[in-house]
């Protein structure tokens, strides 16, 4: 399990700072910005400040006002034979695969083959248990089941690296209890994709691929994107790296087939910009199901898609933003689309980064006409440092349960703190839950992410706030529940 989970705790899961980018200060204008300097020249000065930096390792696509402004590999798609990546450089996505199983269930309500409000019984009648069996389709796409995350259960380790169906990968999370009352709550969870995965193939009498293929890739025009389990050997596939105190090295290894419907398709920033653009159109699916694809349920997630209005760098108005992202050994990726501007970036990196966020974030607002940021290599301040490799410390439930709470960066991005057992679990809008290590009494580290919380009093005595630590950044939410 441990092997399986570097430098992640999750597979698929998104970065902890991955929406708060749209919302971040105006920054200090860098050489990139100097107005003699084409966008396009701009943003590949600063990709390359990334890439300089060891913090982006893969291919970008970048359009303003439905223009490809800028489309391009950076570093080496595989180091044994130092194959570069361009941009038909075949990339494991990760939890972008959800959006594509989104459009797969909706496109099957639109055929009469399944229903938002049908239940998993309907479809699944074996399902072992009669909550599982009374979840909703609906509940599954908006990740407001309760369903627990698979990925974190024990029996995930013995099988990781081997083949597994559906089936397989139902049973491990199928006889589990619900974390709360299905509607009530919004927790990301692999699990409510694999469901949907299996419900899939249930229907159709066929497998994920071919349903992928025939309802999604051939109608779409993606010929690059596929279910990767099954897709043939293609030299264009990158290889995946992850970082270690000696450098680079091979990912730890991972069979696709777990993954399945949560995050194992492949694809190249060419094919999810040529997917971004059908998007637009009604080809592949409907002008009603669009827009239950992209209407938030709760806590800013849709179907598959995270949906929320930001402002971009000083911009006084706020745009409509859709974007995801993900992670499997050795991959990162993003996507990301500002409708009205016609505006769409796409990040797909192969050595684990965890700065896509801060990338994705530069690349905004450089085509919105705002300075950037260069990206930050300082060292995590002394403090934090210290605290993250220091033995865990033991803390009273009484007082862990004095920071159980919602706590509010902006209105995009929360944090959910709950204690199970005497441990702090953290989850961000959108993600997977995270546990924690005391490193003191009001200081966590987040386990398996370069992040730490801390709780803050106010005059009263009341916890009233919890700083977020990362990137060498200090960022205050107050509590709001």
């Amino acid at each position: 399990m441990k092997n399986l989970l570097l430098p992640a705790p999750s597979l698929f899961r998104v970065a902890l700072l991955g929406l708060l980018a749209a919302t971040a200060p105006a920054a200090t204008t860098t050489a990139a910005t100097k107005p003699t300097v084409s966008l396009s020249q701009q943003l590949d000065d600063y990709v390359k400040l990334y890439e300089q930096a060891g913090l982006f390792n893969g291919s970008v696509m970048v359009a303003d006002q439905g223009r490809i402004v800028l489309q391009k590999g950076y570093g080496l798609a595989d180091r044994a034979t130092s194959t570069p990546n361009t941009p038909d450089t075949k990339f494991r996505i990760g939890s972008l695969t959800k959006q594509f199983t989104a459009a797969l269930v909706l496109r099957l309500v639109e055929q009469g083959k399944l229903k938002l409000d049908g239940r998993v019984g309907d479809y699944l009648p074996d399902y072992p248990t009669a909550a599982g069996r009374a979840l909703t389709l609906h509940q599954l796409l908006s990740h407001t089941t309760g369903l627990p995350e698979y990925l974190a259960l024990p029996a995930l380790a013995a099988i990781s690296t081997t083949p597994q169906t559906p089936s397989q990968l139902v049973a491990i999370f199928a006889n589990q209890p619900l974390e709360f009352a299905p509607g009530s709550q919004h927790h990301y969870s692999n699990s409510n994709y694999i469901l949907l995965g299996a419900i899939i193939e249930k229907v159709t009498g066929k497998s994920y691929a071919q349903v992928f293929d025939t309802q999604i890739a051939r109608p779409a025009g993606l010929r690059a994107t596929a279910y990767a389990p099954t897709e043939p050997a293609d030299a264009r596939r990158a290889a995946g790296y992850t970082t270690t105190p000696n450098g680079l090295a091979p990912a730890p290894p991972i069979h696709l087939s777990v993954p399945f419907a949560a995050g194992a398709i492949t694809s190249t920033v060419t094919d999810l910009y040529r997917w971004n653009e059908v998007l637009l159109g009604t080809n592949v699916l409907s002008d009603a199901s669009q827009r239950l694809l992209f209407t938030p349920v709760k806590e800013n997630y849709a179907y598959g898609w995270m949906v929320f209005k930001a402002r971009i760098g000083a911009a006084p108005d706020t745009v409509l933003m859709q974007e995801h992202n993900g992670a499997v050994n050795g991959f990162a990726s993003y996507l990301v689309r500002v409708p009205e501007r016609r505006q769409c970036i796409v990040l797909l990196d192969n050595h684990s980064s965890r700065a896509l966020a801060d990338l994705r974030r530069g690349l905004l607002r450089l085509i919105n006409h705002q300075p950037a940021t260069p990206p930050s290599v300082a060292a995590a301040p002394p403090a934090a440092a210290a605290a993250s490799t220091a033995a865990p410390v033991a803390i009273a439930a009484a007082v862990l349960n004095t920071y159980v709470g919602v706590y509010e960066l902006n209105p995009a991005f929360r944090i959910t703190v709950r204690q199970r057992d005497n441990h702090l679990f953290v989850q961000a809008t959108g993600q997977s839950e995270l546990a924690t290590d005391a490193a003191s009494a009001v200081l966590f580290t987040l386990r398996g992410l370069p992040a730490q919380v801390e709780f803050g009093k106010n005059e009263k005595g009341e916890v009233a706030q919890l700083y977020l630590l990362q990137g060498g950044q200090r960022q205050t939410a107050p509590r709001v529940e």
